[in-house]
């Protein structure tokens, strides 16, 4: 009786042994938050210039331990503006990294698309979800050649990572990928960060822009060189009979 009692006795402390271990597990914390985090995208005004708003929800007691990394990938037919990001400074929580340097006025087909990194501020005073709002311009397209009067613009959905500094066994978090990114917006080094896979089920969001008619090319410059001459020939017409010349 007494050798089935200290069975027992043993066999449930080693139980609890194991249960705080997994507790103080940082890559089990680690994967506790990435199965209860959800991200959700919405895209907010119209016309060329547009914000895209990023809502990350995370358990209450990650924000004072793990990392968040956003990646988007731009399309060529927007761009974000580094000055407009530059003057939002004092008002957002978050800092974003540009992958190049971006051309404000180059049209969409001589452009390619760009990444940039968005690092969300997290603190232990930080409540609710995470909200991330980009401010996003169309680019100017060559005119349609089919006579459409808009082009459709697909944004792909933002990439959500996380990390902790305690956690190195990344590998032990399948089925989520292990990617490597900037550490931090002063991309001076790179770090292992974990890809929520169930954040790629959101799908791309997709808006239009108007673009010029390509059939009206040619009426529309000879119209403009013909009254171009016209006017060249009326005022020169009038010069001469009115004799102006020059003093």
């Amino acid at each position: 009786m007494y050798l089935v009692l200290f069975a027992l006795l043993v066999f449930s402390t080693c139980h609890c042994l194991d249960n705080n271990e997994e507790n103080q597990d940082p890559c089990g914390l680690l994967r506790q938050w990435i199965e209860t985090s959800s991200m959700s995208v919405d895209l907010n005004k119209e016309g060329y210039h547009r914000e895209l708003t990023t809502t990350v929800e995370l358990s209450p007691d990650a924000f004072s331990n793990v990392r968040v990394l956003l990646v988007y990938r731009w399309p060529r037919g927007v761009y974000v503006d580094p000055f407009q990001l530059a003057s939002m400074s004092a008002q957002r929580d978050w800092q974003i990294l540009l992958d190049s340097a971006i051309d404000l006025e180059l049209p969409a087909h001589q452009t390619s698309g760009f990444v940039t990194f968005v690092y969300p501020g997290l603190s232990k005073l930080t409540s609710g979800p995470l909200k991330v709002t980009i401010p996003v311009h169309g680019r100017y397209h060559m005119p349609s050649s089919d006579g459409e009067a808009f082009t459709f613009i697909t944004i792909e959905a933002p990439e959500l990572l996380l990390r902790t500094e305690t956690c190195t066994r990344l590998s032990s978090l399948e089925p989520h990928a292990v990617v490597n990114a900037p550490c931090t917006v002063n991309n001076l080094t790179t770090c292992g960060w974990v890809q929520i896979q169930q954040n790629q089920m959101i799908g791309p969001i997709s808006f239009q822009i108007p673009v010029g008619d390509g059939s009206l090319v040619v009426p529309v410059c000879g119209g403009t060189l013909l009254i171009t001459l016209i006017c060249c020939v009326a005022l020169t017409k009038y010069m001469w009979k009115h004799r102006i010349v020059d003093a």
